[in-house]
């Protein structure tokens, strides 16, 4: 059958728009626009039953304009707030990843949007690579996050780097510990130097309590012993770009099939990768929208 210029360049032009529309969909409305709350509800080895426990897990803010703006960061904080969290947990990457912005968000103005996180046991965070990389965007300078320790401290979140703190629940206590960034200090093309000390984090558990690991990156899981029952994690973004059939090749290649996102158990080991806020390298999202969590510890799996 013959196939006319008209029909081929009628079949271009729906092509191009329909192109258009998913770079313009991926662009603007799943970056800026969406967001998920993903549920998990576990009790990992070394966790008692007996001890309920509700985190919300924000992760990888990288606040900019106009995907995360000030506004839309406050806004999250309060769905945050309405999950009614025991703890609140910040996985580091307030910075922004990506230079194509309207405009930078700065850390006393991202500050003040999280400083109305409130949860019983506390706000805590860790820091992320981009937070020692460069300042509120990439092409601003760094001030060893001197700006963003100011910033957290101002809004009652209590920084921790490699450092264990000991919290009680319902009369019976656990550990927190937050861990440095593993890729703080760039040596040279894809060579970094981290921040990291898993070591000094578990050397200040005192007793048998059950252990949270809060590390930005998932590198760490392969070394987190079984000591700990559940480590969280962001950096990934989920991979960023879920496309259908296809998943997530790049990412899984950068971090390894099973460290792009959700709940990874390794020899009974668990994680949760969170897809995170915001954006690195380009402001894209397809099929893995910004995602806020809430895990409940103590709590029987979801199917």
């Amino acid at each position: 059958m013959a196939f006319s210029r008209r029909k081929f360049l009628k079949g271009a032009s729906t092509l191009g728009l329909g192109v258009g529309g998913l770079g313009s969909y991926a662009f603007g409305v799943e970056p800026g626009l969406m967001l998920d709350v993903s549920n998990y509800a576990l009790t990992p080895p070394g966790w008692p039953e007996t001890l309920p426990l509700r985190i919300a897990v924000i992760a990888d803010i990288h606040a900019c304009e106009p995907y995360m703006s000030a506004a839309r960061i406050a806004s999250i904080c309060d769905l945050a707030n309405a999950m009614s969290p025991d703890l609140t947990v910040i996985l580091g990457d307030f910075n922004g990843g990506h230079n194509y912005v309207t405009a930078p968000v700065m850390p006393h103005q991202w500050g003040e949007a999280i400083a109305r996180l409130k949860a019983p046991l506390g706000v805590f965070a860790i820091l992320g690579n981009h937070d020692w990389w460069h300042g509120a965007i990439p092409s601003m300078r760094t001030n060893n996050v001197e700006a963003i320790s100011t910033a957290l401290r101002h809004a009652g979140a209590r920084l921790l780097d490699n450092e264990a703190v000991q919290l009680r629940q319902h009369g019976r206590s656990f550990w927190l510990l937050g861990l440095g960034d593993q890729l703080a200090y760039r040596v040279s093309r894809g060579v970094y130097n981290g921040a990291d000390n898993l070591d000094r984090a578990l050397g200040q558990v005192t007793d048998d309590a059950p252990v949270l690991l809060l590390a930005h990156e998932p590198f760490i899981f392969n070394r987190v012993p079984r000591r700990v029952s559940l480590t969280l994690c962001g950096h990934t973004h989920g991979g960023q770009v879920d496309l259908p059939i296809i998943g997530t090749p790049f990412a899984s290649r950068r971090f390894g099939a099973n460290h792009v996102y959700g709940h990874v158990v390794e020899d009974d080991r668990h994680m949760i990768i969170s897809a995170g806020l915001g954006t690195s390298i380009l402001p894209v999202r397809f099929g893995r929208p910004p995602e806020l969590v809430c895990v409940e510890l103590g709590a029987p799996a979801i199917a």
